[in-house]
């Protein structure tokens, strides 16, 4: 038996084929944002997302299959009425949207080079593009003439739970992109703002002698610029992937991944802020020259590690699950299983 028969074996062909064309897009994309992350430190941890794609969709495979089989059951849920219309012209929108979308990136990117337009153009595109891609070609219900006998809403449609397990592995490139320069440049300095201004309100609480000019704050022993490194911009981009990780393979509601990723940036800005008065601490005590190499680095790494230590710890308050008496058991994680649910092991983790 070849390859590809043991592979449609499992999962349906266009389905398979769906797959695939989706991957060399996301290789596509993959490429052009390893410019980035080569030349640009605050990109650096870019180099994750293709392992961390893989390992997601490596995860899921087992509910992937469970969605699947869903689509192809007799009575496998569709949207009814409008809903299904519904559904057919966004996924249809959509797809046209995003080769467009995709079209204009490349069309960029062979003319351009590497550039910002070019890439988020790609990225966006790419996630666009994927979804309604494996949407329109999931498997139908084995109904007899495609008669689908179980009516729901467009939430419940097999075609979308399935869709939805994608959800990371084809917007997380929105995260490993660099933003559009205007964006990042007014983000950034509207972060470099903030951090001055909270570190010259501690030190002059504090009642220690420090004076403010822009982002310079001048210390009895020199000068400290809150430079463009210092605004945070590079914990918040690395924050924000970690959190959207953390939260595509260990949460299962929607508003649970929305706070943890949340929570992730809260965290970034934090810990930048109190990086930023440990070093002004240290160059008031040692001097301005004191903070540049590795105490500097150190500091900057101690931000990230703290963050994802402080995200860890929030996952077991964002997964606890109180089960009533009267709990009936349903099985609603959309994979198609009628086993009922022990409340003696760990709520699903049903990715977004």
């Amino acid at each position: 038996m070849s390859l590809w028969k043991r592979w449609t074996a499992t999962v349906p062909a266009p389905f398979l084929t769906a797959l695939l064309i989706a991957a060399g897009f996301m290789a596509f994309v993959a490429w052009d944002q390893s410019h980035w992350w080569s030349s640009k430190e605050d990109y650096g941890f870019g180099w994750l997302v293709p392992a961390f794609v893989l390992y997601v969709v490596h995860d899921r495979w087992p509910r992937i299959l469970a969605a699947l089989n869903l689509c192809t059951a007799p009575d496998s849920p569709r949207a009814s009425g409008g809903g299904r219309w519904l559904l057919g012209f966004l996924a249809y929108s959509a797809l046209a949207g995003g080769a467009l979308l995709f079209l204009i990136g490349a069309l960029y990117r062979a003319g351009a080079g590497p550039s910002y337009p070019g890439t988020l153009a790609l990225s966006l595109g790419t996630g666009v593009l994927v979804l309604p891609l494996l949407f329109l070609n999931a498997p139908e219900s084995a109904s007899a003439g495609g008669v689908v006998q179980r009516k729901t809403s467009i939430g419940g449609d097999a075609r979308v739970k399935l869709t939805v397990l994608f959800l990371f592995p084809a917007l997380v490139w929105l995260v490993s992109a660099p933003m559009v320069s205007v964006i990042e440049n007014n983000l950034s300095l509207f972060l470099l703002n903030r951090v001055a201004a909270v570190v010259f309100f501690v030190f002059d609480v504090l009642g220690l002698a420090i004076e403010q000019r822009g982002n310079v704050l001048v210390l009895p022993t020199g000068e400290v610029g809150v430079a463009d490194a210092c605004s945070g911009i590079r914990s918040f981009t690395a924050c924000l992937f970690a959190g959207s990780f953390l939260s595509a393979v260990f949460l299962d509601k929607m508003w649970k991944k929305v706070g943890l990723v949340a929570s992730a940036v809260l965290f970034a800005f934090i810990t930048n802020l109190l990086r930023s008065l440990f070093l002004t601490a240290w160059a008031y005590n040692y001097g301005p020259e004191a903070i540049e190499g590795k105490v500097h680095d150190i500091a900057g790494y101690a931000v990230l590690g703290l963050t994802v230590i402080g995200l860890l710890c929030l996952l077991p308050i964002f997964n606890l699950k109180f089960v009533s008496s009267n709990d009936d058991g349903d099985d609603d994680d959309g994979a198609g299983s009628s086993s009922h649910r022990s409340t003696n092991f760990p709520a699903a983790r049903n990715p977004v």
